[in-house]
Parts: structure tokens; C-alpha cells; sequence
């Protein structure tokens, strides 16, 4: 997303800035972060260029983000594990599952619950909808995301270089993820708001990430919002796929119907109204008259 060349040619000479007084003038640095209507600009023009890769590229990066999930959900139970103290372990947790939203941010990956961010922001700016491509793109990345987890969870399990302490600590996040079998319906929309919750904090963490003009930034910006999702159990759909394909493969406490029907399915909801509305159509209705952008021309 930190495309320099790309933003609007006022902000290109912001490197340094002056102003005059009695002793003449002073040269102030420009600013090292993105403003709000430069970064909704930079998540249309980056849900435009997802949106025209090739089939195969959509894919394979799709594959590539679900995959980084489950190396997500792997490390925050490792490192949290045995961790008594509730706001310790939340820290740790989250930090550990921030590495795999980094990994997803920084290398270009396709991470559905980001594209509920990315593709509405380019959407919103531009005239006509390109229905059979979007659609196509938003199923493929679902798919793809759900593949790349497992796939993973497969190779780690072939290896058996986790212990039985992690399966332990991993049967307890499953349980804590799936409290909400036991309120039935009500537990369903439960579910559908949390979902909200969890894609509203991604979406920033997008947006933060965003902001940033360098590596140190753009960590920095993903790990806060991830560390919040995280400590309060919201329901990110992308990142229980992680933990969801490791659960059914290490243990059978739930069947992938349940994983699938009774979590994923109202979770993937909320993570749409999420990031699309409170994020990616809210920022652009904000800054609509700032937003300098050739999206919506021909």
C-alpha cells in the first residue's frame, strides 16, 4: 500500500515544509504517516489492482493469506502458553497473532476479511460494477483462505513439532471461540456482531498500517488493533480459520459443521458489515470531497 508515486501531486513536495518569521525562514519536516483521505485513496487503488490480477494470482496470494492465519494462531498459543496473568497473556496472544496479519499486510497477500476494507473502497469511488468479477474475486479469496489454513495445519501436524502442551492450551481457545454453541439462535447473532466488532478493529488495523511510511509503522499499526481483537475474543473469521483447522485435525471436540455453520458462516457476515460499512463506506462518505483519486474516471 505505500505506493509514493501514486498520490496526489500535492502531497509530493511535503518533504519540507517553511514558514516565514522575523528571523526568516524555518524548514520543518513533512509529515511521516498518510493522511485519512490518502489512505482511503490508497485501499481503492489497491482493491482495483486485486481486483484486475489474474484468476491464478488472486488465488495463489488468497492461499498464501490463509495459510500466514494459521502460522498466526500457532504462535500466539505458543507464545501465551502457560501465562497466568489474564492481561499478560492477552498481550502475548495478540502480538503472536499479529505476526500473521503483518505477514498478510506487507506482502500483498489476499486476506478476504481485507478485502471487505479494500474492494468496497474502490467501489464506492468508481461508476459501474463489474458483478461477475467481484463476486468471483470475494468467493475465490474465501475459498482460497480456508484452503491455505488447513493446508497448513496439515504440514504442521506431519511434522509433530508441537507438544501436547500446545493441543492443551489450543482445546481451551477452541472452547473459548465456540462458547457460543450453547445459546442457540441467540448465540448465532451473537456471533454475526462480533464479527462486526472484529472486522471494524482489522479494517483500522488496514488503515494504520496504511498510514505508515515505514516497516517499524506499519507493525507497529497492525499490532494494536490485532492485540484488541484478540483479548476481547471477537469473532475474525479469517483467524479462526487458523485455529479451526488445527482443532479438527488435533482433536475431535467439534465437527467442521459446526466450525463452519455455527462460527464461520455468521462471523464471515459481520466481517462484511465490519469492513465495509464502518470502515471502508464510512471513511469514504468522510472524506469524499478530499479523496483525490482517478478511480471513478474513465
Amino acid at each position: 500500500m505505500d505506493q509514493d508515486q501514486n498520490q496526489p501531486n500535492n502531497e509530493t513536495n511535503e518533504d519540507k515544509q517553511t514558514d516565514s518569521n522575523q528571523n526568516g525562514k524555518i524548514d520543518r519536516p513533512g509529515r511521516q504517516f498518510y493522511i485519512p483521505s490518502q489512505i482511503v485513496d490508497e485501499f481503492g487503488e489497491k482493491g482495483r489492482d486485486h481486483l484486475n490480477k489474474p484468476f491464478r494470482a488472486q488465488f495463489l496470494l488468497a492461499l498464501t493469506a490463509g495459510s500466514f492465519m494459521t502460522f498466526g494462531a500457532v504462535f500466539s498459543i505458543l507464545l501465551a502458553s502457560g501465562v497466568e496473568t489474564k492481561g499478560i497473556y492477552h498481550l502475548l496472544s495478540g502480538l503472536g497473532f499479529a505476526s500473521g496479519y503483518a505477514m498478510v499486510f506487507i506482502s500483498g497477500s489476499v486476506l478476504f476479511t481485507e478485502i471487505n476494507v479494500l474492494l468496497p473502497s474502490y467501489l464506492f469511488n468508481k461508476s459501474g460494477l463489474m458483478k461477475a468479477n467481484i463476486y468471483k474475486f470475494w468467493i475465490s479469496s474465501y475459498i482460497g483462505n480456508i484452503l491455505g489454513a488447513f493446508l497448513v495445519a496439515v504440514l504442521i501436524q506431519f511434522s509433530a513439532s508441537l507438544s501436547d502442551p500446545f493441543y492443551s492450551e489450543l482445546s481451551m481457545y477452541l472452547d473459548h471461540k465456540m462458547k457460543f454453541l450453547d445459546h442457540g439462535v441467540k448465540g448465532w447473532f451473537e456471533i454475526l456482531v462480533s464479527g462486526i466488532l472484529a472486522n471494524w478493529l482489522i479494517g483500522m488495523a488496514a488503515f494504520l498500517t496504511t498510514a505508515a511510511r515505514d516497516i517499524t509503522g506499519k507493525f507497529l499499526g497492525t499490532m494494536l488493533p490485532v492485540i484488541l481483537f484478540v483479548a476481547g475474543n471477537f469473532q475474525h473469521s479469517a483467524a479462526n480459520m487458523g485455529y479451526f483447522s488445527m482443532g479438527f485435525l488435533a482433536n475431535d471436540n467439534y465437527t467442521w459443521y459446526e466450525y463452519i455453520f455455527f462460527n464461520l458462516l455468521p462471523a464471515s457476515i459481520g466481517n462484511l458489515i465490519g469492513g465495509g460499512i464502518l470502515v471502508s463506506l464510512l471513511f469514504s462518505y468522510a472524506y469524499k470531497e478530499d479523496i483525490q483519486t482517478s478511480l471513478g474516471k474513465s
